[in-house]
């Protein structure tokens, strides 16, 4: 299980820190969707182009706003799975305020630069 993530947002690298810290399993691996693994992939290339979407890509298929969020959270300990309660509203709802969230990411969150760096600790969870 791949999660695609966009390397300079600010929200995104939080939410990758994140499911590290939680994922004691260690059950997803990570690239950034500029990096060359995402590029790999049966993707659009307005998915490459555009990031505003994170992107879980596990057994050949590629999830894709709430439905790839819920899906992680699926994979994370409680109490993380207490927020499946909202996969109960449809996806059109789950997706308009994930992409309510998505435009607004780099304004709330900041944009960098430069893509996430992993530490020495994580690199083996990172794809490239």
């Amino acid at each position: 299980m791949v999660i695609l993530f966009d390397g300079y947002c600010g929200l995104c690298n939080k939410s990758v820190d994140f499911i590290i810290k939680h994922d004691s399993k260690q059950q997803f691996r990570f690239s950034a969707i500029q990096g060359s693994f995402a590029r790999e992939l049966p993707l659009s290339p307005t998915s490459l182009s555009n990031p505003d979407s994170i992107i879980v890509w596990t057994e050949g298929q590629i999830l894709q706003k709430s439905t790839a969020v819920f899906f992680i959270l699926k994979k994370l300990p409680h109490p993380w799975k207490l927020f499946l309660f909202f996969s109960i509203l449809p996806t059109t709802v789950t997706d308009r305020l994930y992409d309510f969230i998505a435009r607004n990411r780099y304004k709330w969150f900041n944009q960098s630069k430069t893509c996430r760096i992993p530490s020495h600790e994580e690199r083996s969870l990172f794809l490239d």
